[in-house]
This record gives C-alpha cells, structure tokens and sequence, in this order.
C-alpha cells in the first residue's frame, strides 16, 4: 500500500512539473483583434488577410480543445497579427474612398 502511495505521489509530483500553461493571454488578443477586422468590414476590404486571420484562429481553438497549447499559442499569434493588418488595411481603404468609420 505504501508503495502504490509513493508511486502515485511521485507520478503525480513529475506531471505537475511538465504542465504547460493555457495560452489564455493570446486566445484573448487573438479573438478582440478578429472581432475588431470584422468591424470595419475586413472580410470585404482586405480579403488575403482577413482569411490568414480566420483561418489561424480557427486552427488555434482546435488546438486548445485538445490542449496542444504550445500549437494554440502560436496559431493564436498569427491570428493576431494577421488581423490587425487586415483591420489596419480595411481602415485605410475605407478611409481612401471617403468612408466614414
């Protein structure tokens, strides 16, 4: 009985320090910039990047319900990124052709 005891303590002492954490922080900034594209239209104005972005964010929620968070983090990353240039872009573009935003 001790033995099993020390066995499931240490099991559980080693996995506990080989935990990754959940990419909570980048999940957020990903989905606010995603939401902040779709607002001004990026979909319509600045198509390459809006689809980079949707498509990285997609693949980071997959990811993440099966709790690869190394990969989530990144594909959150890209979608960031790949958004606030779409949103950026769509802005510019409204903005050339005398749109109000």
């Amino acid at each position: 009985m001790k033995k099993w005891l020390a066995l499931l303590f240490t099991v559980g002492f080693l996995s506990a320090c080989v935990t990754v954490s959940q990419p909570l922080e980048e999940y957020t900034l990903a989905r606010a910039a995603v939401e902040a594209a779709k607002a001004v239209e990026a979909a319509r104005y600045s198509p390459g990047n809006w689809h980079q972005a949707e498509e990285a964010y997609r693949k980071g929620q997959l990811y993440y319900k099966e709790q690869n968070y190394p990969e989530a983090r990144q594909e959150f990353v890209k979608a960031r990124v790949a958004a606030e240039k779409a949103e950026n872009s769509a802005r510019l573009i409204r903005q050339k052709n005398g749109e109000v935003l």
